[in-house]
């Protein structure tokens, strides 16, 4: 298999973004929660914040025209150039050290962790590997995700 992987991709493991700070707002969780279909009292009253929040809290809020053809987001920044340009998601997996309350200030360190190519059945894929470690403004740490995205 031709190695499709980069010098410079290789070189961008280990980068991170600047950390993102971000408060968890009460009528935000109330929002999530009615959207999703939450069901549990301490969501819907938006004492408490779903674990996807998350997700939700740490996504754009970009004009029409910065968007893409297909209306999603442009990638993220640290994803580095591939030859494979079609992005997809892979799974992600959650260690909760904490739950998320309402009024928590947080910061998320988003940080590229790995690049490798896999053989599929229709052709080579790139597999990345990200952590976001959501924590306190004073270290505690509340979430770490580990994400794999897929360029194929």
């Amino acid at each position: 298999m031709v190695d499709l992987i980069s010098a410079a991709a290789r070189r961008s493991i280990g980068t991170s973004l600047p950390p993102s700070r971000f408060e968890v707002n009460r009528n935000d969780i109330r929002k999530y929660a009615v959207a999703t279909g939450q069901r549990q009292r301490r969501y819907l009253d938006g004492d408490e914040a779903p674990l996807l929040f998350l997700f939700s809290a740490m996504m754009p809020v970009l004009p029409l025209e910065q968007l893409l053809e297909d209306g999603h987001k442009p990638d993220d920044p640290l994803i580095p150039e591939l030859p494979l340009k079609r992005i997809m998601a892979g799974g992600s997996e959650y260690q909760v050290h904490r739950r998320i309350f309402a009024g928590d200030v947080l910061l998320c360190r988003q940080t590229l962790l790995d690049i490798y190519q896999k053989q599929g059945a229709e052709g080579p894929l790139i597999f990345l590997l990200f952590e976001n470690r959501f924590e306190t403004e004073a270290g505690e740490p509340v979430v770490t995700e580990r994400l794999t995205r897929i360029a194929r």
